[in-house]
């Protein structure tokens, strides 16, 4: 791997978190799918560690979760029996929080999504915070719990529940896209959170944005992740490319920028320096 030069790993990993396939990679390239392959595991693994040290004591005062569906190797209903029950195969969701004001995302999770999921994704989200914040989620019930065990009354909470109601003689229509939404349902749950900013549209438009740039999310295809390890990485790449390089069109700055993380922007180079780093670290230790 370290025979790429920096420009041709900086080069991969901009085509991956612009939804480009593997395969596609190598042809643009060059490279061969298993170099690429070993180039999001070396990346991936270093910016899990990357934003796992550096997203930490964030001055977010306002938070949005929610969590976007995807499978692994086989849907959960056509899964092999041995390897759902390993967690190797079968549906797989991500827990995603962001920051309101800065749009940087402090956590998130891949797992189930069932209550063990939502306590590890609220402890984690938790551990990166510096101050009380205002949090909104839909009304996923595990959410309730989660908050209340890890939160306790240290924070400002409401949840938004979207009602739909199904047009007439369109029912099968419906099977890719929601139902029209008629109307919105905000209850407070904990503390005291301000009504006009408890929504969730800013992680719901952040969960669009990962299903068009990651090509593990894209629906309809055979570009579905074959391992849920891989899965994990490319997650890990557009994180990193999110809050770090890409410039937000609205902020005009990174988030990382935007929440003080970085005083500068990264670039795609600078993302390789950081395996580099990684990679020196483990054989240093």
């Amino acid at each position: 791997m370290n025979k790429l030069s920096i420009q041709k790993r900086a080069t991969i990993l901009g085509l991956m978190v612009e939804g480009t396939s593997i395969r596609s990679i190598s042809r643009i390239t060059g490279a061969s799918k298993n170099t690429i392959v070993k180039l999001m595991a070396d990346a991936g693994s270093a910016f899990l560690d990357y934003q796992d040290r550096i997203l930490r004591n964030l001055p977010c005062t306002r938070i949005q979760c929610d969590e976007i569906w995807s499978f692994v190797y086989a849907k959960a209903k056509n899964a092999p029996a041995l390897m759902k029950a390993a967690g190797e195969a079968g549906d797989v969701w991500t827990w995603t929080a962001i920051c309101a004001d800065t749009k940087l995302i402090p956590c998130w999770h891949v797992g189930t999504r069932d209550a063990d999921a939502a306590q590890a994704f609220m402890t984690d989200l938790a551990a990166r915070l510096a101050n009380r914040v205002q949090l909104t989620t839909d009304g996923h019930r595990a959410y309730l719990q989660a908050v209340e065990d890890v939160f306790g009354a240290d924070i400002d909470y409401g949840v938004l529940i979207k009602i739909y109601g199904a047009p007439d003689g369109r029912d099968n229509d419906r099977r890719y896209s929601p139902a029209e939404c008629t109307g919105v349902l905000k209850q407070v749950v904990t503390g005291a959170p301000d009504m006009a900013h408890l929504s969730t549209s800013f992680v719901e438009r952040q969960n669009l944005t990962m299903r068009m740039s990651i090509r593990r999310f894209t629906r309809l295809t055979n570009a579905f992740s074959k391992k849920l390890e891989n899965h994990v990485y490319a997650i890990a790449i557009y994180m990193m490319h999110y809050n770090f390089v890409r410039i937000h069109k609205t902020l005009r700055v990174t988030p990382a920028m935007a929440a003080g993380v970085t005083p500068s922007l990264l670039s795609l180079e600078d993302m390789v320096k950081i395996i580099d780093e990684h990679q020196a670290r483990k054989i240093s230790n």
